[in-house]
């Protein structure tokens, strides 16, 4: 019999999973997404990776969730700022399943586990890009960490089981006891570059040559710093290293915040400077650097008048 897996939010990270899975004998890879168009260009056609990978698969992709079968896996690709939505629509398709997010920031693990029975923590490097309906363009590989949700953890087996999968697919992945260093590693990462290039309108690497925003980038890291010390979480290696060195080797990646903004569609703030304002708050870190760049990205939104799609 095979596995089923539904990818929620098939877009530029769920459609890297979906199109791999389903490459995978005795796997039954099902999406939900909302576009409708991009739905049917891939029942049409297949799902199409270009770039770093280039393949088609053959993925069921449903706007309707109600025409999704039981699943024994999901992950959750969406953009935070519909993981409620998303989720709630889903439900029932893993009613006895385990989920697994693999989205930005911090707090979705917790929207996810309000609707679900077991849930996995992730955090994954490859990047994408929907650039026409049904084809996501993928701009290079990465690993991928997951590990139980542990206030309502799925089992290690099903952790080690959907990380084969994903790892045998070609989706470099490894199955954690507990995923939460390798998660503030990239949240710390996106806290301090997503917002800035997204306010400034620069790149990542024409961000890093202004170099006043180096004080602000590591002030907007040490905040994360202190509010992961203050709850236990030592990040894997040492993320303004990171920044730099993405900086070159990235030098014209526009990250998705800055797209979203081009594009004036609501951004992840919430889960990314705001998830640091939130957690800090609740162990008594101050953070008000995170605060002032949450609130401009906020007032920036606000200026749009309405805010559009995913």
């Amino acid at each position: 019999m095979s596995t089923r897996i539904c990818i929620v939010g098939c877009g530029a990270i769920g459609g890297l999973y979906a199109a791999h899975l389903a490459q995978l004998d005795g796997v039954e890879v099902w999406a939900y997404d909302v576009s409708a168009e991009h739905v049917v260009a891939i029942n049409a056609h297949g799902l199409r990776l270009t770039g770093h990978v280039a393949l088609t698969a053959e993925v069921h992709a449903r706007v309707d969730p109600d025409g999704i079968p039981a699943c024994s896996f999901g992950i959750v690709a969406t953009k935070g700022t519909f993981t409620r939505a998303a989720i709630e629509a889903t439900q029932r398709v893993f009613a006895d399943g385990a989920v697994c997010s693999v989205q930005n920031g911090i707090g979705n693990e917790e929207v996810i586990a309000e609707y679900v029975p077991r849930v996995i923590r992730g955090v994954t490097l490859p990047a994408g890009r929907v650039t026409e309906p049904g084809v996501v363009r993928m701009y290079g590989g990465g690993t991928t960490w997951i590990g139980p949700f542990e206030p309502r953890p799925a089992t290690m087996a099903e952790v080690r089981e959907l990380g084969a999968l994903c790892h045998r697919s070609g989706m470099e992945t490894v199955a954690l006891d507990d995923a939460r260093p390798p998660q503030w590693t990239k949240l710390l990462f996106n806290c301090a570059t997503n917002p800035l290039c997204a306010l400034t309108g620069l790149t990542h690497g024409e961000m890093w040559d202004v170099a006043a925003m180096h004080d602000l980038v590591s002030g907007l890291v040490d905040e994360g710093l202190r509010v992961a010390d203050a709850l236990g979480i030592t990040p894997d290696g040492d993320p303004k290293a990171l920044i730099a060195e993405l900086a070159h080797v990235n030098y014209d990646h526009q990250p998705s915040m800055l797209q979203d903004v081009l594009a004036h569609r609501r951004t992840e703030i919430a889960t990314l400077n705001g998830g640091i304002v939130q957690a800090g708050a609740a162990c008594g870190v101050p953070t008000p650097l995170n605060q002032a760049i949450a609130a401009l990205i906020a007032g920036l939104e606000l200026s749009w008048g309405g805010a559009t799609g995913t």
